[in-house]
């Protein structure tokens, strides 16, 4: 009985997805029957975060084999530190749909994370949360490269999943009274299976790492997962994406030194006006993709869109462009 409702809510889950119509578990063939096959042997579900990208097939192998080879392959990392710095750098992005769920996964592995007594899983999850900032600071870690290949991942998924995803990632029609019972549900779903490296890996051509992600090379899987990624999610880009749009966010992330502050949007309408008309709704949604997804409108993204593949290759390459910023970041700290 378990399985047929858990099976059933993240139907209803998969519902709740905006702005893009996702492929169904049972209707998925090819690359994103290969993604959804694995998912569910590997992470017990065809979670919404993932299923949001299946129009794309190539992003939705991209963002699973991020999420794969960081925070479930097993290796040097128990899988309950990812999970923290998961919750962590969640909880720093604001996206209270990720938070939930991995906060739910950590306690399933026995750690409650708002009464963390152990100092090592203390500094893990203070560097984890503020992994975004301009100026993060260091962490000595023997398994660094797996920590940090969790934090860049939800770096990149907490911004696509502020989105098209509400805040929570229970079904709107879920009793508050088994709220807390369903969850738990699905965090001992999502942390049954301890994978073995690599396979999502067969899912995406080989690339070259890019520098920013020099921190993973001597973790194979990882450095893999982020090349390989890393280079279809640019493909994506540079497929919808206009060129000068691409320069625009990338000058404006190369000249970051802080979070937009406030609710106001003028930060952004003041940045986009240095666009050509033509531009300024991939524009705009493009830098508040990279910058504050929480202040995308409805309106941002009927104005942009041209297609389910096209607005997720616009949004899913902001929001890499970001995390690869992060990454460069981290990158210069691990080589202190």
């Amino acid at each position: 009985m378990s399985n047929a409702f858990l099976t059933k809510g993240v139907r209803r889950s998969l519902g709740e997805i905006r702005y893009v119509k996702p492929v169904m578990p049972g209707s998925a063939s090819g690359l994103v029957a290969d993604v959804y096959a694995q998912a569910e042997r590997d992470f017990g579900l065809i979670a919404a975060p993932l299923a949001m990208h299946s129009p794309a097939p190539a992003l939705a192998a991209a963002s699973w084999a991020m999420l794969r080879e960081t925070l479930l392959a097993t290796g040097s990392v128990p899988r309950a530190e990812k999970e923290a710095v998961a919750a962590a750098v969640s909880a720093g992005n604001a996206c209270p749909y990720c938070v939930t769920v991995h906060t739910a996964t950590s306690k399933a592995l026995g750690n409650e994370l708002d009464s963390v007594n152990d100092p090592g899983m203390k500094e893990i999850i203070a560097w984890a949360q503020q992994s975004g900032q301009p100026d993060p600071a260091p962490l000595a870690h023997p398994g660094y490269a797996e920590l940090a290949g969790v934090a860049v991942t939800f770096h990149y998924l907490n911004r696509m999943v502020t989105i098209f995803l509400p805040k929570s990632p229970l079904p709107s029609l879920t009793p508050k009274a088994v709220g807390g019972w369903v969850m738990d549900m699905l965090a001992s779903a999502m942390t049954a299976a301890s994978p073995a490296p690599g396979a999502a890996l067969t899912l995406l051509p080989d690339a070259p790492l890019p520098d920013e992600f020099s921190w993973a090379a001597g973790t194979p899987h990882v450095a893999a997962a982020f090349a390989r990624a890393s280079a279809a999610i640019e493909e994506a880009g540079q497929r919808a994406v206009p060129p000068r749009v691409r320069e625009f966010v990338l000058d404006i992330l190369d000249g970051q030194t802080g979070q937009p502050a406030g609710p106001s949007r003028a930060w952004a309408d003041t940045e986009v006006a240095r666009l050509d008309s033509a531009d300024r709704a991939a524009g705009r949604l493009a830098i508040l993709t990279a910058l504050a997804p929480h202040q995308i409108t409805r309106t941002d993204v009927a104005e942009a869109r041209q297609s389910d593949d096209a607005l997720l290759a616009l949004t899913a390459w902001a929001s890499m462009a970001a995390a690869r910023k992060i990454s460069s970041r981290l990158r210069q700290l691990s080589a202190r």
